[in-house]
């Protein structure tokens, strides 16, 4: 007996008409038999979960350190919490909630141990053989480096995941040709070579969503973050109109309230009207746009989900306060210059001896490699290294690590 998937409905709920249709995906650059009981999309959303890479994100830094504290957000605790804002996302839209999770699953795949710390240093050490890029090197990741199945390298995906992987954030190509945030990734052309991923249209509006949640997750947990380390106080937050409403309604509503019930009730109310403005404001230009398929939402020329003009500069007054008292706070920028050392010293001592790479399933194919390929492959293993590995190789192979607190 052979179950039928579509009869069944596995993954086949109500969908609006300008949502991702996982029953007509283009599909993928190895093809594959269709499983009777997963929607393709389900199935790019479970092999991202089982990855290694996936695993890595609970020890590598979003803002804060591992040795700062047990409590503070990782890059695996990010990803799950935008996950979920996708979703929600997502449902409210008619969307496809498993694709827009996929895509939120992902997007921090390429990131390196450190944070951003990691990425400018790894990218500073390969601008002779163009640099590094983290959305560039997550695409690496799902493609090339993860070796889990007997038929093709990487996981597989679809193309609608993979598109949304990389263009997120929007076009990466305008219609000049030009790089529309600077030259495009070498890495993504590679890809788009041999499977084009469209690099001057939108992605879908599933993509979309995992974007916005992006925003809408480290606003909220690097304030919470920012309250619990002492960088942040409630008064540095009245500064923010949006903000200084939220905690005023908070305080009415539950005078006397202790600090940590506090946050909390701010950073929910926070969450909900963010999602709420992307919500309206992405039905307001649906019913102006009209699509009638998710083609249309690609060449709609714009984003659909977006931040209202009055959401967008809190948006942008947040950001600016969080740079401004945390991310540039001199005890961050003290611990950012002990880590990009420990980056740096990697790879200078990757390049000098391979060897040091352990395990790394490329080590004998070393002699005669040319030296751009060599060094992205150092930064393939580099970047897939967390916080507390790297650490513990530096320790390994220099007689002084630096002390991150």
């Amino acid at each position: 007996m052979t179950l039928d998937r579509h009869a069944l409905g596995f993954g086949a709920g109500e969908r609006a008409t300008f949502a991702s249709d996982p029953w007509s995906s283009r599909g993928r650059l190895y093809p594959e038999t269709g499983s009777a009981t997963r929607s393709d999309f389900q199935r790019d959303r479970d092999r991202i979960v089982h990855t290694t890479a996936f695993r890595r994100l609970k020890h590598k830094t979003q803002v804060f350190i591992a040795a700062d504290g047990d409590h503070y957000r990782t890059r695996l605790t990010h990803t799950i919490e935008v996950a979920q804002i996708a979703r929600a996302l997502a449902r409210a839209m008619r969307l496809d909630e498993d694709l827009a999770e996929g895509v939120a699953l992902v997007h921090d795949f390429g990131h390196t141990p450190f944070g951003h710390t990691g990425e400018d240093a790894l990218h500073e050490m390969l601008a002779p053989y163009g640099g590094f890029d983290h959305n560039a090197q997550s695409l690496r990741i799902v493609t090339k480096v993860e070796r889990r199945y007997a038929e093709f390298d990487g996981l597989n995906l679809t193309w609608e995941s993979l598109e949304g992987l990389v263009k997120h954030n929007g076009p990466l190509v305008a219609a000049n040709g030009e790089g529309t945030r600077g030259p495009v990734p070498q890495p993504i052309l590679d890809y788009c070579a041999v499977h084009d991923l469209e690099l001057a249209s939108f992605a879908s509006l599933e993509a979309q969503v995992a974007a916005i949640a992006d925003d809408i997750a480290y606003n909220t947990h690097d304030i919470d973050d920012g309250l619990r380390s002492g960088y942040l106080k409630f008064e540095m937050l009245e500064e923010i109109p949006f903000l200084a409403g939220l905690m005023r309604e908070v305080g009415e509503r539950y005078p006397g309230l202790e600090a940590s019930r506090f946050t909390h009730e701010i950073m929910r109310r926070q969450i909900t009207a963010m999602v709420e403005d992307v919500i309206t404001v992405a039905q307001d230009n649906l019913k102006e746009i009209r699509p009638q398929s998710a083609a249309d939402v690609r060449k709609a020329g714009r984003v659909i989900a977006t931040f209202s003009p009055a959401m967008a500069e809190t948006d942008r007054l947040i950001k600016k306060m969080l740079m401004t008292r945390i991310y540039r706070h001199p005890d961050v920028m003290r611990v950012r210059k002990d880590a990009a050392l420990i980056v740096t010293d990697l790879y200078k001592a990757f390049m000098a001896n391979p060897g040091e790479m352990l395990k790394h399933y490329w080590i004998g194919q070393i002699p005669g490699m040319a030296e751009p390929a060599k060094a992205r492959h150092v930064g393939d293993y580099l970047a897939g290294m967390t916080d507390t590995y790297a650490i513990s190789v530096h320790r390994r192979l220099f007689d002084h690590t630096p002390d991150l607190r």
